[in-house]
């Protein structure tokens, strides 16, 4: 999870302008843009290692872009984002680690952080597990909680990478289940994913075509990008 400041002014949509990413030296994209309103979905599409993960985090102020910038939605607030990894402390309970993501990253009032939890809780069947610690759970039950956190924060922004990863068909059908519900209500969500998205509407971004020669770039040090930044 991650909270970004917007850019000044006000706006209802997320922007992405003349994205540019290096990777350990690598050119991954550039000239990317794209822009998402309220109730909008993109699915970041392409092979392994096109830049989907480093997309998500330049969105999330996790890492820098090389070049261009990105703004926020004026209201969005909160950001929950969702990685590869699961994130979660394995001595912690179910109910804990939710609580902790809903009073760190999640509403303002007592009140709508109980209701986000008990809606994340009630989503993704985590009842059963409440009192588990997370350490003793299986990856795809593991998975459920990532996605109740994300959930239990209220956030109108979801950059999420491979969601459903480790889910069974339960699994994903409730995180499309949330998902539809989630921009039905206004959200937005920006998803990286190799499969289908059970959503009405969903957009659709291919890294490839703002990739290396796709981008007209055949060398990064000719573009002024330069290449120190960290893998």
């Amino acid at each position: 999870m991650t909270d970004q400041q917007p850019a000044m002014g006000r706006v209802d949509q997320l922007i992405a302008r003349d994205i540019a990413c290096v990777r350990g030296g690598r050119l991954l994209f550039a000239g990317l843009g794209f822009s998402l309103a309220p109730g909008g979905v993109m699915a970041l599409t392409g092979p392994n290692g096109i830049g989907k993960s480093s997309l998500l985090a330049i969105l999330a102020g996790l890492a820098p872009a090389a070049a261009g910038s990105v703004e926020l939605p004026t209201e969005t607030g909160r950001i929950a984002y969702l990685g590869h990894g699961d994130g979660l402390k394995p001595l912690a309970t179910v109910t804990e680690t939710l609580a902790f993501w809903a009073v760190v990253n999640g509403p303002g009032n007592a009140q709508a952080r109980r209701q986000a939890i008990d809606e994340a809780m009630e989503t993704f069947a985590l009842g059963p597990l409440a009192a588990l610690p997370c350490g003793y759970l299986s990856a795809g039950q593991r998975r459920r909680v990532a996605l109740g956190r994300v959930v239990a924060t209220a956030a109108k922004l979801w950059l999420m990478d491979e969601p459903a990863t480790a889910l069974d068909g339960a699994g994903a059908r409730a995180f499309d289940d949330a998902l539809a519900g989630h921009v039905a209500a206004g959200g937005m969500a920006v998803v990286a994913t190799h499969g289908p998205i059970a959503v009405d509407g969903i957009e659709t971004l291919e890294i490839a075509r703002f990739a290396g020669a796709a981008a007209g770039i055949a060398d990064p040090d000719t573009w002024g990008l330069g290449v120190d930044q960290d893998p």
